[in-house]
């Protein structure tokens, strides 16, 4: 976080006015590290029948499966009938993040969430970029539909196809630095602090400097293009085969490794394991969230019986993306001491901010139809 001292920084609330909450799934078998355990529960809860589908689906007051909703936008692989005559193969699964740094799977399936917020699934391309406030953490941005909770998600973009930045209107103009919107989201990623608030500068040499810290950061994050890679050859490697189901978790810092079982990742930098979100350590929260125990008989406990290799692969690389991004963490610290500020008063007194009370809310995206409950064509 930059050390400034400057307390009239304007809040990210106003910069990057339109927020949405994210959604909120009700039952947490619909969301997996592994895609095809989600497809193994799909054709178990359509096999059963009456009650016992009933209770595999964990019905709550948004959601049963008698609850008529429309399809998700832009996922047309999911029927709309209801899921108590449901019947038909699993929708391909989506990614998603559902915690800081963790990647998993979601079945992109309306029926099954009680709060979809569809205005996001609207926007999502491979434009977009959700930045997501997480309490007591730094910003975090994404490509996929986030899952994290409490919080924020404030698009990038208001409309698909990187059309009409979800910015103040006239923002990008009154700083004068650069018109793309990237770059504002760059700075943001740099410079934003725990207060949610956003220092600003005139000083072109110091937003360039935060922009080109910010862009790294968001690559790390997005982890898009080419993969990550740890200077001087210090790529971590798995040095003893993992075993089957591993179930136990420590670092060794004077060997920089990480054991899992018996198991041996090395080399794990001191940085790399002790990188926190959200108050947790992100290895042992990944970790923890694949090999937590799951109550028997339910549609949870469908999930590996052995290690995927695909997460030994994920694993290596979420190491070497903290590591990564806590190499930025001091230079950050560094880099931006604010000169030559930019004021929420300068900015009210522009007419910049307060944003129109417009910019809030979702843009109008329809430009097809959405299938609603049972087949029908949705009315929006």
């Amino acid at each position: 976080m930059p050390s400034v001292t400057h307390d009239d920084a304007p809040p990210l609330a106003d910069l990057m006015p339109w927020s949405v909450a994210p959604p909120r799934l009700g039952r947490g078998w619909p969301t997996d590290a592994d895609p095809a355990s989600l497809k193994a529960r799909w054709d178990a809860l359509l096999k059963a029948e009456g009650p016992d589908r009933e209770a595999l689906f964990e019905p709550t007051r948004a959601r049963t499966l008698h609850s008529a909703v429309g399809q998700l936008p832009g996922r047309s692989g999911a029927g709309t009938e209801k899921l108590a005559r449901a019947f038909g193969p699993c929708p391909d699964p989506v990614r998603v993040l559902t915690a800081p740094f963790d990647e998993q799977w979601l079945i992109p399936d309306h029926r099954l969430i009680d709060a979809a917020r569809p205005e996001l699934w609207r926007v999502a391309d491979e434009h977009q970029v959700f930045v997501l406030e997480t309490p007591g953490s730094p910003l975090l941005a994404t490509s996929l539909i986030p899952l994290l909770r409490p919080g924020r998600v404030r698009p990038l973009y208001r409309r698909p196809g990187a059309e009409e930045p979800n910015l103040a209107p006239g923002l990008l103009d009154h700083l004068g630095h650069s018109p793309d919107p990237v770059d504002f989201l760059a700075w943001t990623l740099t410079a934003a602090r725990p207060d949610l608030t956003v220092p600003l500068t005139r000083d072109p040499g110091l937003w360039s400097r935060g922009v080109e810290t910010g862009r790294r950061i968001l690559w790390l994050l997005r982890r898009n293009g080419d993969r990550p890679k740890l200077p001087g050859g210090r790529r971590p490697y798995v040095r003893a085969p993992l075993p089957a189901l591993p179930r136990t978790l420590h670092y060794d810092p004077d060997e920089e490794t990480l054991h899992l079982d018996e198991g041996r990742i090395s080399p794990v930098p001191p940085q790399a394991w002790d990188f926190e979100a959200a108050g947790n350590r992100v290895l042992e929260q990944w970790f923890a969230t694949r090999t937590a125990e799951v109550a028997p008989g339910t549609l949870q406990s469908i999930r590996p019986t052995t290690w995927p290799q695909a997460w030994t692969s994920e694993l290596l690389e979420l190491i070497t993306v903290v590591a990564l991004l806590a190499e930025l963490r001091p230079q950050q610290e560094e880099e931006l001491e604010l000169r030559d500020p930019i004021t929420s008063a300068e900015l009210r007194e522009a007419g910049v901010l307060p944003p129109p009370e417009s910019t809030r809310h979702p843009a109008t995206v329809l430009d097809h139809h959405e299938e609603g409950p049972e087949g029908q064509f949705a009315l929006i």
